[in-house]
């Protein structure tokens, strides 16, 4: 099976994902009414993880889609699948706005690990970017194993340089 074919799949049984990607939200909503000023208290931390992670997972990889489809494929927006490229990002903004709502994504356990995902994504697809765009074609007798190292160091220089921007200057 290929994407393509899971994503026909998935947009053939629209109420399943619709469902998927309202019951999170909703979730996150019940869970700020009844528990408003808990959020750090363990029960409720350890359910805005778990809804943290079943939503930012497919919106991480829904941005992640639409970047490569809109800046190398050349996709129109006009083109985009509601249930496999819109839904699964909308659903993911909701979900954070509410859950930041009721407590800081300091105190939500694993985050730091999204966050990273996050980054090490943008920092991927931002190199792919750029060779892409400066159509660089190098004729040189480099060894490609060369050529792999200089962007392993260019991708730990770059993972280095925003960790360092975005911890907190409590960590040193």
């Amino acid at each position: 099976m290929t994407l393509k074919e899971s994503f026909d799949l998935l947009s053939e049984m629209p109420q399943q994902v619709l469902g998927y990607f309202l019951i999170i939200p909703l979730t996150a909503l019940l869970a700020w009414l009844i528990g408003r000023g808990e959020g750090h208290i363990s029960p409720w931390k350890y359910l805005y993880a778990i809804l943290v992670f079943l939503v930012a997972i497919p919106g991480i990889f829904s941005v992640t889609l639409n970047l490569y489809l809109f800046l190398f494929e050349k996709q129109s927006i006009m083109d985009a699948n509601i249930y496999t490229q819109i839904l699964p990002i909308a659903s993911m903004i909701v979900t954070l706005m509410l859950i930041r709502q009721n407590v800081s994504f300091d105190r939500v356990p694993g985050f730091g690990k999204i966050s990273g995902l996050i980054t090490l994504i943008a920092i991927i697809l931002g190199f792919m970017w750029i060779v892409d765009r400066t159509h660089i074609y190098v004729f040189s007798y480099m060894p490609f194993q060369q050529v792999l190292l200089i962007f392993a160091g260019l991708f730990l220089a770059a993972r280095w340089s925003t960790k360092r921007l975005f911890s907190s200057p409590n960590r040193a």
